[in-house]
């Protein structure tokens, strides 16, 4: 079953400097379908157009034409964000509250019932039960990217979206991160995360989407690059050889 769509999704910005107007592509014509229980990898170069794409998902942007739906519904309504869970590439919590406050508050927030009991079953998904009462400015990246999950899993969502989620951490934190994922995967849930760290969305990933200078490039099957390793990267840089920032189009 199909629970993300996209048909032509496009959006332009328009910006002005010195009295001069551009019109700066951010995605163009990007179309892809993301099916339930799988962890669906949409990657690019910085500035491809990634954050962007997510941001159209959520609502966060008006799309300049075409549009997203996720589980058949336009993305913007609340009904469908309720059953999203959103981590964006720089999460930002208030340092002076602990691990078990702020999942408290988001709880509270979502109006989950039994928040206690639901607040330290998500810390001990996440692997901070034991450090629940540890504030947050004591939290390392890695630590701070497993709290920023455990708020997206807070009101247990089908959907979960991620930006860079392994952007920044250290080789034992990705390997956690890694193994997180396919935790959350293996209990149903289905998984649209952006990424430039290539070889890790070969570990876990069902299907990837490539996007150069804001268009799909292409989208690959888990089969293309199962049983050799380093394909899917091979892939990768064929599709956005050449690519660089996206340009500007002065009018």
């Amino acid at each position: 079953m199909t629970v993300i769509e996209t048909t032509n999704l496009t959006k332009i910005y328009k910006r002005s400097h010195l009295g001069k107007v551009y019109l700066t592509t951010g995605i163009t014509g990007v179309s892809f379908s993301v099916n339930r229980g799988e962890i669906f990898a949409l990657l690019g170069l910085n500035g491809s157009g990634k954050t962007t794409t997510i941001k159209l998902l959520l609502g966060l942007l008006k799309p300049s034409s075409g549009e997203s739906l996720i589980l058949g519904e336009r993305t913007h309504s609340a009904k469908v964000l309720k059953k999203i869970g959103f981590m964006p590439e720089v999460p930002y919590f208030y340092p002076y509250l602990t691990g078990s406050e702020i999942l408290h508050f988001y709880a509270r927030m979502s109006e989950v019932d039994d928040v206690g009991r639901r607040v330290d079953k998500i810390l001990d998904l996440v692997g901070l039960f034991e450090r629940r009462n540890k504030r947050l400015s004591e939290f390392s990246k890695g630590m701070l990217q497993r709290i920023a999950i455990a708020q997206s899993l807070i009101h247990d969502p089908e959907i979960l979206i991620y930006d860079e989620p392994i952007s920044g951490l250290d080789p034992l934190a990705i390997s956690e991160m890694r193994g997180l994922l396919l935790k959350l995967k293996s209990e149903g849930k289905t998984i649209f995360m952006s990424s430039h760290f290539i070889s890790e969305v070969e570990k876990v990933s069902d299907r990837a989407a490539i996007l150069a200078r804001g268009s799909l490039a292409r989208i690959v099957e888990h089969g293309a690059w199962a049983d050799r390793e380093g394909e899917l990267e091979r892939i990768f840089i064929k599709e956005v050889e050449g690519a660089s920032e996206l340009g500007k189009i002065k009018i």
